[in-house]
């Protein structure tokens, strides 16, 4: 497995975490959970921009990766 395969696959992983935390603070009643919620989806939105910067860069440093 690629190293540009294993960044894909953890964004997947990543994205489908942050539906799950979307869906907790929708159903979630008390404020402080709702706070926690919030900011774990803000920190995995900012890792999720990291690992596509990070993929970008794979990508133009060994095309035959593009697109896979």
């Amino acid at each position: 497995m690629t190293v540009a395969t294993q960044v894909k696959d953890t964004l997947a992983t990543l994205k489908g975490a942050q539906g799950t935390l979307r869906m907790y603070s929708l159903q979630s009643r008390e404020t402080k959970s709702i706070d926690v919620y919030n900011e774990a989806l803000e920190t995995t939105n900012e890792i999720i921009k990291d690992l596509e910067i990070r993929l970008k860069t794979l990508e133009l440093e060994e095309p035959q990766f593009k697109g896979n």
